[in-house]
């Protein structure tokens, strides 16, 4: 990693923080580590802090004061990373079971992800690095149904698409580009 700075987390502001607040703990298992008001210009703030990690006071803010009417979300995505690809694909059957509309699971040739919007429009990707590299951008829907052939059918795509490499081989060649230890940190 580079020295100096390291990303943390992530604050938007929302219109109804409680359907969000219950969307991220319901759903996606974060927990509320605080909550309270603070002054502003437009009135008082309520914040609602979120964190999935222990060693996080907050990985998300809920902010008050979204207005209700906008043009144009600016909120391209909200990554999580999943700790497996049947993670993934769990959480792909959840949110189809849920009914929840707009569920598009994509492969980035690189990663596989599944794109929701929460309750306000904000698009989550939820994914899981693959162990290769292909150039970017790329996006092409995958099916996430049969899971015994998934591994062996996002390789085959991959290999077919430019600069396919082993992910460890990539990152080599971005250690060396950004100036840092090519040995993976811990932190």
């Amino acid at each position: 990693m580079r020295q100096g700075f390291s990303f943390s987390h992530f604050g938007m502001f929302v219109h109804d923080i409680s359907a969000l607040e219950s969307f991220y703990t319901g759903l996606l298992d974060f927990t509320v580590t605080d909550r309270g008001q603070l002054p502003g210009p437009q009135g008082p703030r309520d914040l609602v802090f979120l964190s999935r990690n222990p060693d996080e006071h907050h990985q998300l803010v809920l902010i008050s004061g979204r207005p209700k009417e906008l043009e144009f979300n600016p909120i391209n995505q909200i990554s999580l990373k999943a700790d497996s690809l049947e993670t993934l694909c769990l959480m792909y059957r959840t949110l189809k079971s849920k009914g929840l509309q707009n569920v598009s699971p994509i492969t980035h040739g690189n990663a596989v992800s599944i794109y929701v919007p929460d309750p306000e429009g904000n698009r989550l990707e939820l994914y899981f690095d693959l162990p290769w590299y292909v150039s970017q951008p790329m996006a092409v829907p995958v099916d996430l149904e049969d899971g015994a052939t998934l591994m062996k059918r996002l390789e085959e795509h991959a290999r077919e698409l430019p600069g396919f490499r082993p992910r460890s081989q990539w990152r080599e060649e971005m250690a060396k580009k950004m100036g840092v230890d090519s040995v993976k940190s811990s932190l």
